[in-house]
């Protein structure tokens, strides 16, 4: 079994997925040195096993809207990998979703989930439903009917969801209430639910500082910091706010954020006060990033993405694919020292072999993006003894799982033959522990 052949055949197999092809591609071409090593991995055809899903649900989802009309949109699980734990990955509602992105973000889940050493394997889901411009009403018939089927699929011990992409807090709460209805059970079954019944303090800070705490380790191997840094980050939603605010109490100049829209740029750095009305703009009033020209000094680049400014670290928080090998190559050209992804994939191949080309720091995604899961796996673990821990005991404990990551990749990146490639690194140490695991359970 060879690597090529394990993507041809992957390939061939899922025609037209584009999304899954690039993640698997990225993944398994750094597996060469790995799977000469470990000559079981092939005749087990470990490679061809971990990209097929062990279970992919898809479902139609009615729902009335304001109005009374009947919509319908599509409903999606892909129940990828359980070698180390319940699956566990989030809901994405969005326009875009289709099965080739879910399948995507699944198999990145289920290295970046072994990578947090806790045990939970890869799953992900979502709708192509998309809660923006809705009301909270149509939000929640739509959650009501799509829970009304996917709580068949789910369980503590069976498959975990947590939220993604237009699913907040909102959307956690509508699903749980119907899961709990349905199943007149009260158990760890979602993640990223209110603290008041069963949620994590630092969770929805999680995935934007943990990206941060990583992208810090990487720089500190070359005895640097956040301090006195410019910072460009893309998006302004869970993920970018968070890391915006970590960034700022580190010392750094945030100079940009996003929406699909375009970007504003900051060019003395978002303060406190300036990051207090994005968070109200976004989260309470789920305005558009344009709207902060009214209310501090930015300015506002229609259309236009974060990586044209100078910038000594980029923070892309997105979405997927949202730099290329251009963006790249002005990032560079603009000074960038390091990138730490803390959406998925949001570097096209083009671009990531544009950083290593370089020599710059660049965390991927599942190492760099994994503070949430992390959590996540955290907020399962309180579910489970009954407690809640401490907002400082959290913290803590997600600061050193995003620091045993860093060491991970940079170990796996050595014994392997790729010393510096955090990439590299990221997805060898990733699937040892899953390929491992799925041999000792035997073929299934």
């Amino acid at each position: 079994m060879s690597v090529n052949e394990a993507i041809e055949w992957v390939e061939n197999r899922n025609p037209g997925e584009k999304e899954f092809h690039q993640a698997v591609r990225e993944v398994f071409e750094s597996l060469e040195p790995v799977i000469k090593k470990h000559p079981e991995y092939s005749k087990q055809k470990i490679l061809y096993r971990i990209a097929e899903p062990e279970r992919a649900i898809t479902f139609r989802v009615p729902w009335e809207d304001d109005n009374g009309n009947v919509n319908i949109n599509k409903g999606f699980r892909v129940e990828f990998n359980s070698a180390i734990g319940p699956y566990k990955g989030g809901l994405r509602f969005h326009s875009s979703v289709n099965m080739s992105i879910l399948k995507f973000l699944g198999f990145e889940q289920i290295l970046k989930n072994s990578l947090t050493t806790l045990p939970m394997g890869g799953g992900k889901g979502g709708s192509d439903f998309d809660p923006k411009g809705k009301s909270d009403s149509e939000v929640r018939r739509f959650c009501v009917s799509f829970m009304s089927e996917l709580f068949r699929h789910i369980g503590p011990n069976t498959d975990v969801p947590a939220g993604d992409i237009g699913v907040g807090g909102r959307e956690i709460g509508f699903l749980y209430g119907q899961y709990k209805k349905l199943t007149n059970r009260f158990e760890s079954v979602l993640t990223g639910k209110n603290f008041n019944w069963g949620g994590s303090l630092i969770r929805p800070e999680a995935t934007g500082y943990g990206c941060v705490y990583f992208c810090t380790e990487m720089l500190k191997t070359k005895g640097d910091s956040f301090k006195g840094k410019t910072v460009s980050i893309s998006g302004s939603g869970n993920v970018a706010q968070y890391a915006a605010e970590k960034a700022i109490q580190l010392g750094a100049k945030v100079i940009t954020l996003s929406d699909s829209d375009g970007t504003i740029h900051v060019p003395s750095g978002l303060t406190k006060q300036n990051w207090d009305f994005v968070m109200e703009l976004k989260n309470v009033k789920r305005g558009r990033i344009e709207e902060c020209t009214d209310a501090f000094d930015c300015e506002f680049h229609k259309n236009e993405k974060p990586w044209k400014f100078d910038a000594d670290i980029a923070l892309p928080c997105a979405t997927q694919n949202e730099i290329d090998g251009k963006d790249a190559k002005m990032l560079l050209n603009n000074g960038c020292i390091a990138v730490a992804e803390g959406a998925n994939m949001p570097s096209t191949p083009e671009a990531i072999n544009a950083y290593l080309a370089a020599k710059i720091f660049f965390g991927p995604a599942k190492a760099a993006n994994a503070g949430g899961v992390a959590t996540s796996g955290l907020e399962m673990a309180q579910n489970h003894v009954g407690l809640s821990w401490s907002r400082e005991e959290v913290d803590k404990q997600l600061h050193n799982i995003m620091v045993n990551i860093h060491s991970s990749c940079i170990n796996a990146s050595k014994k392997y033959g790729f010393e510096g490639n955090y990439a590299a690194g990221a997805n060898i140490a990733g699937f040892i522990k899953v390929a491992d695991s799925m041999i000792d359970q035997g073929i299934w």
